[in-house]
This record gives C-alpha cells, structure tokens and sequence, in this order.
C-alpha cells in the first residue's frame, strides 16, 4: 500500500460522522419505550445504519478492498479488506451506557496496516497506521508506565456470555487474576479495552471468542505500541483463528499468561 496519511483522515472523519450519527439516537427511546421490542428494533436500525455508512465512505477510499462486517458480513476481497465494527458496545448503547465505540481497521494479507477506535461519546480517537506508531487524538503516544509491574497492574476482560463452555473456566481464572494485580474492569466494548490497553491505561487483557472486527484495529495499535499478544499456549495470537486472547504489558503479560493457561482448555 502507498501513503495511508490521506486515508487515516478521511477514515477518521467519516467515523465521527457515523458517531453524530449514533449520538442522535443515543438514550433516546422510541414513545413506547416501555416495549422492549421496540427499544431493540432501533439499536438494531443505528447498528445496521451506521455499517453502511461506513461501508459507502471506506470502500472508496481503497481500490479493490473488501468489506467485513458485523451486520453485513464478508463481501469482495479478503486479502485486503476492511474490517468494522459499527457499534462495539450495543448492549451498553441499548441501557443508555456511553461505553461504545466504532471500530475500523485496513487488513492486508491478515494484518492490520490501519486502524481506528472511535468513542462518540466522548469524541476520543485512537489511530494507527502500520510502522507510524499510535495516536491519540492526533497526538502520537506510547503506553505509560512501560515497566509496570503485575501487582500493580489493571486489568480487564469480558464475561463469556456467548460461550457456556468456557463460562466455569473465566470463573476459576477471574480470582487468581484478581489477586494478581490492582483490579479488573469490564466495559463491554473490546475495542476500547484493547485501545485503552495499548496505551498503557490498563495493562493486561484476557477475553475468549473475540471476533476480528471487534479487534482487527486494536491489534495493530498493540503491535505499535509494544503490547504483547497471545493466545493461551504463549503463541502469537492469530485473531482469524484463536479463541482466547492473553495480552499485556510485557512483565505483566508474564504473570498473566500462567495464571490463563492454567485455567483455560481450548
């Protein structure tokens, strides 16, 4: 790929027109609110919505790229593609929680060149491209506090809701990490978990079945910024095919991953 400078903008300013865009429908419910259904229905429409506003502004911007997303799935190419996630966070989005983010990422040959993390509520940008390091907000920025660490570490994760047969394994793992380090939080957006860890704000990550568009930007600015990423074995973590991810600071990831591996059979 040449130049991704032209591209980074125009991404960027195309996910704060779809965040406008999820804001203007944010903790606004329909009149019959008190119906469920109802409530549901129009998450639903700003998740759809907001994918293909994203799709219409970022296939343009790259000659030949394919598009994978939540809602819509995966259509032309897969060598490059863009990988999205709309609407990190629905759940948080649907109880009127500002924790959702957008996530948009450039994938070539299975690695991300370009990535984006977008929280509308907030108006914060995390952005990447390949071999330029990460920004914040347009400033470029490296994790504090490199050398932290484990017993002084924060740590976060997400519940395996989707995945009964992994729920008894987190539960026996969540103490033991608990114990390890200052806390762990849940957001219940990946994509702002992982922009947050790559910029030092917490230091360790463990979540099963993530999905590559709740990741795929994530996992270049981890890469950029020197966060150590695995599976549960300590192999490099492969998000098209892993199922546990293990990340962190490098001392922190250290104590982590044991604690992981002992806990998890995948």
């Amino acid at each position: 790929m040449n130049d991704l400078s032209a591209t980074l903008t125009s991404c960027i300013d195309l996910v704060r027109r779809v965040g406008d865009f999820q804001l203007s429908h944010f903790r606004k419910m329909p009149d019959d609110a008190s119906d469920m259904k109802a409530v549901r229905e129009t998450v639903s429409f700003v998740d759809v919505e907001s994918e293909n506003m994203l799709s219409q502004g970022l296939l343009p911007l790259v000659d030949n790229a394919g598009f994978y997303g939540e809602e819509s799935g995966k259509s032309g190419s897969q060598e490059l593609v863009w990988i999205v996630d709309p609407l990190d966070g629905t759940t948080n989005y649907l109880s009127g929680l500002d924790q959702f983010s957008i996530s948009v990422a450039l994938v070539e040959a299975g690695k991300t060149i370009l990535g984006v993390i977008y929280k509308p509520a907030t108006g914060e940008v995390y952005s990447s491209v390949r071999r330029q390091g990460v920004c914040y907000n347009g400033e470029p920025t490296k994790p504090t506090h490199p050398e932290i660490e484990a017993k002084d570490a924060l740590f976060s994760t997400g519940f395996p809701y989707r995945s009964a047969d992994v729920a008894e394994q987190f539960f026996q793992a969540a103490p033991q990490v608990l114990t390890l380090g200052r806390g762990i939080r849940r957001s219940g957006s990946a994509a702002l978990d992982v922009a947050n860890l790559a910029m030092g704000w917490q230091q360790g990550f463990w979540e099963t079945d993530l999905q590559p568009y709740d990741i795929a930007a994530g996992m270049l600015m981890m890469a950029e910024n020197g966060i150590v990423v695995t599976n549960h074995q300590g192999k490099p973590y492969d998000m098209f095919n892993d199922r546990l991810m293990v990340a962190g600071l490098s001392k922190v990831h250290e104590k982590l991953l044991p604690v992981i591996s002992a806990n998890y059979a995948l």
